[in-house]
């Protein structure tokens, strides 16, 4: 028979179990033959090379991914600098195709551009050069969510501690109103309020120094808080149009109205913190470093949501190319990802450095269709 005070206790419903986040819908991977893809027999694989070896040189380094990319990325590493056909012979021989799917069937998706910028800037503060680029302050936490459910592994959320909670992280309204703790973690400064927000958007860029030289810089953290476009703000203002959403719109609104800008950039509290990067003389590719933690190579990689396409995996990706809406059917490999990159058909296509990048990117979003290639020694994922 309960005691009375075991009985009082059992009378109290144990506390539920912490229930771990919602997961997104799973994308679908439908097998189909290589001679699907549309543009697979005339693609310039030997472009693609350097992009996917320096790919499997993280593939392999992972725990998690090894065993499964051995076979194609020896078989790769051994063919060394080969030519289309033989390349195109060896994917197939590797790897099977997928069509990848939205988990309500859609065949297409939203298909961006991003590239690497160039700023100019200083090391030091002055009234030109006042916009600074921080590095990750000190009180902001990291929080890996994987300790308490595996199933999310490599995910993270971003905080700081209030006494003894641990809150959100501050929005960009209070980052660039003083109360973040990033006195001290200035890498450098630019000359542009609307330019040092874009490079928060691309991720990466290059400094040119008042001083001499050129700086590099690429994405350290961010401060947890969504992503809101300025594009999509400007259109629901009514200030833009959505057909004319690009870039150089929003730069042309930004020189119209340099009194609102600063409000405008703060609509979207998302903000990004960079680290100084040091080029790899002996890198196969001359690019950012992106989220897999390899250089990014012009007109081969492409962001993605991790969550719905593996991160390293090639993609053959068909979409059209910006300024003139020609087919853009070609091999890519997924390396990077980005805050604004969500969903299973989602992709972000990495236009690489300068001017002519730079329009491309500002010009892009249309509608793709996306395959994955896969190990055949793996089920798809």
């Amino acid at each position: 028979m309960l005691t009375a005070g075991v009985a009082a206790c059992a009378a109290v419903p144990p506390a539920p179990a912490p229930q771990p986040p919602p997961q997104p819908p799973r994308t679908l991977f439908q097998p189909v033959a290589f001679a699907q893809l549309p543009g697979w027999a005339d693609d310039a694989l030997a472009e693609a090379w350097p992009a996917f070896i320096a790919g499997c040189a993280a593939l392999l380094a992972r725990p998690q991914t090894a065993a499964i990319w051995r076979e194609p990325c020896d078989a790769a590493r051994s063919a060394g600098s080969a030519d289309s056909r033989t390349l195109r012979a060896l994917f197939e021989r590797y790897l099977n195709a997928y069509r990848a799917l939205g988990p309500d069937g859609a065949t297409t998706g939203l298909v961006t551009g991003y590239y690497e910028p160039l700023l100019d800037g200083s090391r030091n503060r002055s009234e030109l050069h006042r916009y600074p680029l921080y590095a990750p302050p000190d009180d902001l936490l990291s929080v890996e969510l994987a300790g308490l459910y595996p199933e999310l592994e490599g995910k993270r959320v971003r905080g700081r501690l209030e006494g003894k909670r641990v809150v959100p992280y501050w929005s960009r309204a209070d980052i660039e109103g003083g109360k973040a703790a990033v006195a001290g973690k200035e890498l450098v400064f630019v000359d542009d309020a609307l330019e040092a927000f874009l490079l928060q958007v691309q991720g990466s860029g290059r400094i040119r120094l008042a001083e001499g030289g050129t700086l590099r810089v690429g994405y350290a953290d961010q401060n947890g808080q969504p992503y809101r476009s300025l594009g999509r703000i400007l259109v629901e203002r009514g200030a833009l149009a959505p057909e004319e959403v690009s870039l150089q719109a929003i730069g042309a609104w930004a020189r119209q109205h340099p009194r609102e800008l600063p409000a405008l950039l703060d609509e979207n509290p998302s903000y990004v913190f960079f680290r100084e990067l040091t080029p790899d003389p002996t890198a196969l590719v001359d690019g950012p470093i992106g989220a897999l933690g390899v250089a990014l190579a012009a007109g081969r990689t492409i962001a993605v949501d991790p969550r719905s396409i593996p991160l390293g995996a090639p993609v053959f990706i068909a979409t059209t190319w910006p300024l003139s809406g020609a087919p853009l059917d070609r091999l890519v490999f997924a390396q990077d990802t980005g805050g604004a990159i969500r969903g299973a058909l989602r992709a972000d296509f990495f236009w690489g450095f300068g001017d002519d990048a730079a329009r491309q990117a500002g010009a892009m979003r249309g509608q793709g269709r996306m395959w994955l290639l896969w190990p055949k020694a793996a089920a798809a994922p």
